[in-house]
């Protein structure tokens, strides 16, 4: 009788790059356990989707690209002299794969909502140390590149840095499934010419071009795609949602909800209660879109008025209007929006904050201060894209663009 094997060599066929490979076992691995599994069902763009509506890729989706390109740069630089060993590649393609396994519900929207104060960072490292365990260490290397803690330090640029290949896989691959044509790069080209020296990733300098496009895209995505006005009055009312449904929980209302939702709703989890916990980063790995999304759906036929009005809103895409402009709100512009809505709903000023609401959101295309995108010239000299560059001031790009939004009730304009 035959023995039942599992082929864990695959090809995958990915929309944007075609066919992809998984390379080895670890990764075949990691890809099978469920805490990465839930990425299928993370959205990589929240709620973006009400505005693009092909928006429906996910964390799942991005990570195996980034992958697929982080294979790429692998053997570019082996190819052009510099040493990586057997280890080092599938410890910095397993960094890459876990890099956003820390991502809770609707990724950035919900980041600090589910646990008050703890990034994705910060689970993401605890997923990859508690994966490390069942794994027997074999992540040790990838945990180390991920922290920057290992020598070559290129490495862990590839992962992050201001040219990186999460950057050049997202900003691709949003730009294909939204439809935002101005988000497109050539990955390729980049990628062919990445390089080292002095231990650190820097840019063959006649990509120059490439270069200054990758930055531009990446503007111009922020600004028509991840801070899009609407996308970031969906994003903030599900924040409210959150908020609402927290109060109401802890202050003994009855309320429906997933048993992992629940846990986060019941209770204002710490960093420091993952830490002395095990068993709550298990519950948080339960968490995905659909908790939120089927509670959502309930909670619109709930009693209380301002969460089941905030819930309508999303679910019937009844989105709160959103003003921005470059200087903050007037305190009594909004108060008189505030009495406008209290009014309207007859709820208090302290159900009314749910509704009405400011906040600022910030775009700086390239930060000259951090991992600065260096072009290497062939005399061997190197160059800071923002000193380099001859058809736009990257240094304009460099300042940072700070909007001030409002959100509040399209009802309380009248």
């Amino acid at each position: 009788m035959k023995s039942l094997t599992t082929n864990k060599h695959k090809i995958l066929n990915d929309p944007i790059y075609g066919f992809t490979s998984i390379p080895n076992e670890l990764i075949f691995d990691i890809l099978e356990h469920p805490y990465y599994q839930r990425l299928r069902r993370i959205t990589q763009l929240g709620l973006t989707y009400l505005v693009y509506p092909g928006a429906y890729h996910t964390r799942f989706h991005h990570a195996l690209g980034a992958m697929h390109l982080m294979q790429k740069a692998v053997k570019t630089l082996q190819s052009k002299g510099h040493k990586i060993t057997p280890d080092e590649e599938t410890g910095v393609l397993a960094a890459i794969l876990l890099h956003d396994i820390g991502h809770g519900p609707f990724s950035h929207a919900l980041e600090h909502s589910i646990v008050n104060g703890v990034n994705h960072e910060d689970i993401s490292l605890m997923i990859m140390d508690r994966l490390n365990e069942q794994f027997d260490g074999k992540l040790s290397l990838a945990i180390q590149i991920f922290k920057n803690q290992h020598p070559k330090l290129f490495l862990h640029q590839l992962i992050s840095s201001q040219l990186d290949v999460d950057r050049l896989d997202y900003l691709k691959r949003d730009s294909f499934y939204t439809g935002v044509s101005e988000g497109v790069i050539n990955s390729d080209r980049l990628i062919s010419m990445f390089n080292v020296r002095n231990g650190e990733l820097v840019i063959d300098a006649k990509a120059i071009y490439s270069v200054e496009k990758f930055i531009i895209a990446r503007r111009l995505m922020y600004w028509q795609v991840y801070l899009h006005k609407a996308v970031l009055s969906a994003e903030f009312t599900l924040v409210e949602i959150l908020k609402r449904a927290k109060y109401l929980v802890q202050n003994g209302t009855e309320l429906f909800s997933t048993l992992a939702l629940n846990e986060f709703l019941k209770k204002n989890h710490s960093l420091e209660d993952f830490n002395t916990n095990s068993g709550l980063l298990d519950t948080f790995c339960l968490l995905d879109d659909f908790d939120i999304m089927t509670s959502v759906k309930e909670w619109v036929h709930h009693k209380d008025k301002v969460l089941s009005l905030l819930c309508t809103k999303i679910i019937e895409r009844k989105l709160l209007k959103i003003e921005l402009q470059d200087q903050p709100f007037e305190l009594d512009y909004i108060l008189e929006i505030q009495k406008k809505t209290e009014a309207k709903f007859n709820i208090n000023p302290n159900e009314s904050k749910h509704l009405v609401f400011t906040d600022k959101i910030d775009n700086k295309a390239y930060n000259p201060k951090k991992d600065k995108i260096n072009l290497l010239y062939k005399n061997e000299t190197i160059v800071d894209i923002a000193d380099a560059a001859d058809q736009l001031n990257i240094s304009v790009l460099a300042k940072t663009v700070t909007k001030y939004f409002l959100c509040y009730p399209k009802e309380s304009e009248h």
